[in-house]
């Protein structure tokens, strides 16, 4: 009787396409969306704030969640603003625009507490959070652009898919982007229109051009361009670098990467250097890094400088410690320790990547880093094996978190502390539950990387509690 009884409440509270009803925003959820609570059910509002009551549309109902539309703001946060992009709800690159940015700060830091709740059995009060670290100006930040290539009414567009369809929204402006990686974009899509070169259609998977890539150096102003292809043979390829190098100042570097697959990964296997050199340059700092195509850059270099002294206060080196820079990429982090470090070591599973490290170490000086392609939870146990103990591991992972494997290779070596730079909080909290037994939470350093969109960056210590 009782099992009949609580199918029907289940059934009575089970919510239905296109149902309205008045919803209270609680807070904002992982990917910036407003959260509400109707009949004990969880409610997802793209768009909502928290403190805002709302009457919402039922949009997609799950087993556990709902998402719904916005109908109407009956009681707007006093955090509310006009959103200043045309195109904002649109092209869902940002989220938060609507949002004034002092708050954006606070709600990035309840992200963080939010994920440490859901995913481990830590009290978040008995971890030192900071208050985030923002920008003075929170626009244009961006030094790297990747826009999908379409056409539409016969002329070559580019920009980015709109929110949950495949409809490609064409972007000429972008007011979270440097203005120079904009403009080469714009003129790339008028080079690919007057020499008639095709666009890639992901239905028919057909066209030549996928993806547009454009990167700038912030402080050296150099460019580089990468045209992202369907196939090996780029049409009128001389005629393409001729067009770029006579229109774009500053043009350093003209790549062509091949990616044929089926796939939402931007980048293949395969980079052509067409003109130029293979790599631009950018500073840190005083340090000065090179660039290849497919190494992975933090794309906002003001609040790198930031990021990076947290990481350095985090570690708290006295010259006498030997780190190991996991996904290292070109060298960054581990050339920001340098200076205070015994040795360096570093691996990325991109070949470029370790090549540009080499150079970046070589050209400043430092001959006590040694990097190496391959995974870190490959090559640790291997050093361990040659006498080589981390005292210090740093590690800065994709939105995925850190491998599993990597995870029970760190309880293995068991290093002093582990500085763990994370752009997903969900995925940092999971990983802190795996470690957090044998590694205490020392603090949180949330550091704002992407102003008006609902990403943050952490730099987490970790401290051994037994050996």
């Amino acid at each position: 009787m009782n099992k009949q009884t609580n199918r029907k409440k289940e059934t009575a509270v089970q919510l239905k396409l296109k149902q309205r009803f008045p919803l209270t925003i609680k807070r904002l959820g992982i990917n910036g969306e407003g959260v509400g609570y109707f009949k004990k059910k969880v409610v997802f509002v793209p768009g909502a704030l928290p403190d805002e009551e709302v009457v919402v549309e039922v949009t997609n109902v799950q087993p556990k969640f709902s998402e719904a539309k916005i109908k109407k703001v009956r009681k707007p946060s006093p955090y509310r603003v006009e959103a200043p992009c045309p195109l904002f709800g649109e092209c869902g690159g940002c989220q938060l625009q609507h949002l004034r940015y002092d708050r954006q700060l606070i709600e990035k830091r309840d992200m963080v507490i939010q994920s440490l709740e859901r995913h481990t059995k830590i009290d978040p009060s008995t971890i030192q959070i900071k208050q985030t670290i923002g920008m003075e100006d929170p626009w244009r930040y961006r030094n790297k652009s990747q826009f999908q290539v379409g056409t539409k009414q016969g002329e070559v567009i580019a920009g980015l898919y709109s929110m949950n369809s495949h409809q490609l929204i064409d972007i000429d402006e972008c007011i979270v982007q440097k203005p120079e990686t904009i403009s080469v974009t714009n003129t790339m899509k008028r080079i690919l229109q007057d020499l008639n070169i095709s666009a890639y259609n992901e239905r028919t998977r057909k066209g030549d051009i996928r993806t547009i890539v454009t990167r700038v150096g912030v402080k050296t102003g150099e460019v580089q361009v990468v045209l992202i292809t369907r196939q090996k043979e780029l049409p009128k390829s001389s005629l393409i670098v001729e067009e770029a190098t006579k229109r774009i100042p500053n043009l350093r570097s003209i790549i062509q990467n091949v990616n044929g697959q089926k796939t939402s990964l931007i980048f293949g296997d395969e980079t052509i250097p067409l003109a130029g050199e293979t790599f631009i340059y950018e500073m840190l700092g005083d340090i000065q890094f090179e660039l290849s195509a497919r190494t992975f850059f933090q794309l906002n270099p003001e609040q790198t400088v930031k990021l990076y002294n947290e990481v350095k206060k985090a570690a708290n080196l006295t010259g006498k410690e030997t780190i190991v820079d996991a996904y290292c990429g070109v060298g960054t982090i581990g050339l920001w320790l340098a200076d205070q470090a015994k040795e360096i070591r570093g691996m990325d599973i991109i070949k470029e990547s370790i090549t540009d490290a080499k150079r970046n170490a070589a050209k400043h000086g430092v001959k006590h880093a040694k990097y190496v392609t391959g995974k870190a939870e490959e090559w640790l146990p291997k050093w361990v094996k040659e006498g080589f103990r981390p005292d210090v591991i740093v590690v800065d992972p994709p939105r995925t978190g850190l491998d599993q494997a990597l995870l029970k290779t760190i309880q293995q070596v068991k290093p002093k502390k582990l500085v763990y730079v994370s752009c997903n909080p969900s995925t940092l909290a999971k990983d802190i539950d795996f470690l957090h037994r044998q590694y205490k939470v020392k603090s949180i350093q949330p550091v704002d990387m992407f102003p008006q969109t609902a990403h943050v960056e952490c730099v987490v210590l970790l401290t051994l509690i037994y050996v």
